[in-house]
């Protein structure tokens, strides 16, 4: 996983923000217009733009113009990386936590 941590330390970047992660979570419902998205938050247009290019510019999401309707759409293969990151670290504190169990188990084994 350490080759891939340049691109977790850019996803995480761009989900350090809740209006991106609230952004990433409506898209989980399915594509929506910019226009919609932006009416959900107490922004102007072009602050919220700046989020959608950050969410844009890491890969969680793409967007498509149609004459003036400029449409959001999840990159999902891209929250995988989040996904594997987790799972990886989960695998590592259960390794620790199974260590140190066994460790004290068998300190309390050997006062008996």
């Amino acid at each position: 996983m350490a080759q891939y941590s340049g691109e977790v330390d850019r996803v995480f970047v761009a989900l350090a923000d809740p209006t991106r992660r609230e952004v990433i979570q409506r898209l989980g419902r399915g594509a929506t217009s910019v226009g919609e998205l932006a009416g959900a938050f107490p922004m102007t247009l072009p602050s919220f733009m700046k989020h959608v290019r950050t969410l844009e510019s890491n890969g969680l999401i793409r967007t498509v113009k149609v004459g003036r309707v400029r449409t959001c759409v999840l990159n999902r293969e891209r929250l995988t990386l989040v996904d594997d990151w987790l799972a990886e670290q989960r695998r590592i504190w259960e390794d620790r936590t199974d260590r140190l169990e066994r460790f004290v188990t068998d300190s309390l084994e050997e006062q008996e």
